[in-house]
């Protein structure tokens, strides 16, 4: 897609809540989707396409439209885990460049925090009869994930804790932020271990909350005065066994990052800022690899030593704290990754984790289980 075709997201809001015990999750979703359109200067009137990942309550899209009271004339509501919401922000701008929509709505809210969910998995699932006797759970596949990373190419769990490191570097400036102290290395590595080799401090928090996009088409967004960010690339990924090719050190960001910079025609060196989700370290540092960011295997030295921190590495990311320290809101973070990302660009990110010069950004985002099925979507996105 030419990039004068591309869309723009004209308004970003992250919900300030992190533990909502008075709230619906339907409440969330309209305070995010009423801060957004107030954050671009429109209204609900202005919106005729509508985009989320189905965790609303009821009859899910269905009732949140109502909810909202929506007249929309396009709307997807795919549901690929924690990075539904970047990919619904490139299908967004896919629509609006075929004409199916105007402004288009991206919103995500939950309440895992006051409202804990036991998670069960679907027993229809295909492979669960050969997987379900071994008792996996998520924290000890992501585990198992960094164990053959640390055993292929070297990496230390010291290596790790400098992204835990960076992000609370950034959260001490994020007054919403659910971890604001800043730890050290030693500090993650004596906090509890949790599933071996990750520590406790090595896992993203649980919160409340949500956020919420708007993307229009370019007419739209030079009429109005917010300062403008062009999705200029997109990509998603899915990454499977295999049929027993399970690949537990790369992930579906190989798919989705390259299909994205080649849309932008930009290199990963390009890149002044990087949103990347961190629901654990070994999130980070596979999706650095995959990305492009470094060569495969040298994940562990490009993250330590202060390499992600603004200001003083060559990769500033998630300068809001992340997942690792501020919000997980629905237990998924996509969404929170583009609006720090929009942050950025519009130069509106606290003074003192504001990349100077930040034209290009990216965000990415992972869904589901890295290391047994996953999704991966990414945005190049570009300060006009």
């Amino acid at each position: 897609m030419n990039h004068d075709e591309q869309a723009y997201i004209v308004g970003a809001y992250e919900h300030p809540t992190r533990k909502a015990p008075d709230k619906s999750v339907a409440h969330l979703h309209a305070e995010c989707a009423a801060g957004a359109l107030a954050d671009a200067g429109l209204t609900k009137d202005d919106v005729d396409g509508y985009f989320s990942a189905s965790d609303e309550p009821g009859f899910r899209p269905v009732s949140m439209v109502d909810f909202l009271n929506l007249k929309v004339r396009h709307c997807d509501f795919t549901d690929i885990g924690g990075s539904a919401p970047l990919q619904h922000i490139a299908h967004a701008a896919q629509a609006i460049a075929a004409g199916k929509c105007n402004v288009a709505l991206v919103t995500l809210a939950g309440r895992p925090r006051s409202a804990p969910v036991n998670f069960q998995p679907d027993v229809t699932q295909p492979d669960l009869l050969w997987e379900r006797p071994l008792r996996q759970s998520l924290l000890d596949i992501y585990a198992l994930c960094a164990r053959r990373h640390m055993h292929e190419y070297g990496t230390t769990s010291e290596q790790l804790a400098w992204i835990k490191v960076a992000a609370s570097h950034h959260a001490q400036h994020n007054p919403h932020a659910m971890l604001r102290k800043v730890v050290t290395t030693q500090d993650v590595l004596a906090s509890p271990m949790v599933s071996d080799p990750l520590h406790r401090l090595d896992c993203c928090v649980i919160s409340d909350g949500g956020g919420a996009v708007v993307v229009t088409r370019p007419e739209i967004a030079k009429s109005l005065k917010r300062p403008r960010v062009k999705v200029i690339g997109s990509g998603e990924g899915i990454q499977g066994q295999s049929a027993g090719g399970v690949e537990l050190t790369a992930s579906a960001a190989r798919q989705s990052g390259a299909i994205a910079f080649a849309e932008a025609d930009v290199k990963p060196n390009d890149i002044r800022y990087a949103s990347i989700y961190d629901s654990f370290t070994i999130t980070v540092l596979i999706a650095v690899e995959d990305l492009g960011f470094c060569e495969k295997g040298q994940g562990g030295p490009f993250v330590a030593d202060g390499n992600l921190i603004s200001g003083v590495g060559r990769l500033p990311f998630n300068t809001d704290g992340g997942g690792l320290c501020s919000n997980h809101p629905a237990m998924r973070g996509g969404i929170t990754k583009v609006i720090e990302a929009v942050r950025q660009l519009r130069g509106e990110a606290h003074p003192a984790v504001q990349v100077k010069d930040c034209a290009l950004a990216l965000a990415h985002g992972t869904g589901w289980l890295m290391g047994t099925r996953h999704s991966s979507a990414t945005l190049i996105l570009e300060r006009e």
